[in-house]
């Protein structure tokens, strides 16, 4: 029996903060997307858009953190069953970050979206 099925949620809630704390220390994308984020909710606080645009931004924001924390967990189970460069390997890490740049690139869109509303309302 697997011993990881059916934890509790504080221990589950626990694994997952570890894993979080993981990636942020390993990986230099997730660091810079930390700091994107910081300058984000300030903007935020700083021009006051409507809660819609707020909800937008968050989500946003955390389908591009989701998305990164998935391609580290691929990456490193791929990296750790197979550590030598192959191919096939190559293609499954390059699709992983090809889904980060996807949601990158659509939170830009959605920051645009935000900057034109924001000109339209001044």
């Amino acid at each position: 029996m697997n011993s990881h099925k059916n934890q509790s949620f504080a221990t589950r809630l626990r694994c997952a903060w570890t894993g979080l704390k993981h990636a942020v220390r390993a990986e230099h994308s997730l660091k810079f997307q930390l700091g994107a984020f910081v300058l984000l909710v300030t903007f935020l606080i700083i021009v006051r858009p409507r809660p819609h645009w707020w909800a937008l931004a968050m989500l946003a924001s955390g389908g591009v953190f989701a998305a990164e924390l998935c391609n580290t967990a691929i990456e490193e189970l791929a990296d750790h069953l197979h550590p030598e460069v192959h191919a096939r390997i190559r293609v499954v890490k390059d699709c992983a970050a090809a889904a980060v740049l996807v949601m990158v690139l659509g939170a830009i869109a959605v920051g645009i979206a935000l900057l034109v509303s924001l000109v339209r309302r001044g």
